[in-house]
């Protein structure tokens, strides 16, 4: 079944508790009691454990001749309810609205030329010598900056959201072996797109952005990577110039010669 996603005059996006009941196949003389309880339960917001905040995370939807009460949910309650709900078809559901969750994220955040200069980004660095080459350079930027070289894991480690150790560990949970594997290696297991979004990261931080400007890029990019699904080339093993499809000769020129000038402007 549809779930459709709903604009407000506001511009807010919506998605109707009775068409995600629906959809979710949850059974419908359990109607009223499960949504009053969807109400009332505590969710991992993005900014807290919570309730749900009326007239911010939901809002009542006033329907005449209609036995069900229905409610407006925002995008990311009704992905929390999907994942917390008993429904069979759950995940199928919350990762649909995940996806409508950062494409309203980015539509809200980045102008039209930022988001054509991520998307050319995010092709170019599924190749291993432009991931490497960034990764390099914001490492130099790092150890002149602080004069610490030896604290770069730490340091990268926070900057990112998780150390080799602890990949390690979810490599173990998924049954993977870690030993011996560097931390491309283990994404390549784990998330192949944060390989995309750490590259992105590495890249403006070397040009000298803002940690929390090339973080919103990086998400950015990470986002175009799940949607057009890229993969990671190594381009260093290749005996010829071959670059994969769609991927932009220009913009990676302008990545390895960290072509400040024409990527700033853009950014």
């Amino acid at each position: 079944m549809e779930l459709q996603i709903l604009i407000s005059k506001k511009g807010t996006h919506v998605v109707t508790a009775t068409n995600l009941y629906d959809a979710l196949q949850l059974p419908p003389h359990k109607y009223n009691s499960n949504v009053a309880k969807w109400m009332s339960d505590f969710y991992a917001f993005s900014d807290d454990i919570r309730l749900p905040k009326l007239l911010s995370d939901y809002a009542e939807r006033k329907l005449k001749l209609s036995k069900r009460k229905d409610f407006y949910l925002s995008v990311e309650l009704a992905k929390l309810i999907a994942l917390n709900s008993n429904s069979k078809v759950k995940q199928e559901y919350a990762r649909y609205l995940k996806r409508a969750q950062d494409r309203i994220k980015v539509d809200g955040k980045f102008s039209k030329e930022q988001i054509f200069t991520v998307l050319e980004l995010t092709k170019a660095m599924g190749l291993i010598s432009c991931q490497k080459l960034v990764e390099k350079e914001h490492m130099k930027k790092y150890e002149q900056k602080t004069g610490y070289p030896h604290k770069w894991w730490e340091y990268r480690a926070q900057l990112l959201g998780y150390s080799a150790d602890e990949l390690q560990e979810k490599m173990k949970e998924v049954g993977k072996n870690y030993k011996g594997k560097n931390l491309l290696q283990m994404l390549i297991h784990l998330d192949k797109y944060e390989i995309i979004r750490m590259a992105v990261i590495d890249l403006f931080l070397a040009l000298g952005k803002s940690p929390s400007y090339s973080k919103n890029m990086g998400d950015l990019a990470k986002v175009f990577a799940k949607e057009m699904k890229i993969e990671i080339f190594d381009d260093r093993k290749s005996t010829i110039n071959y670059l994969p499809k769609d991927v932009n000769p220009q913009m990676v020129e302008e990545v390895k010669t960290l072509n400040a000038t024409n990527l700033l402007k853009a950014c």
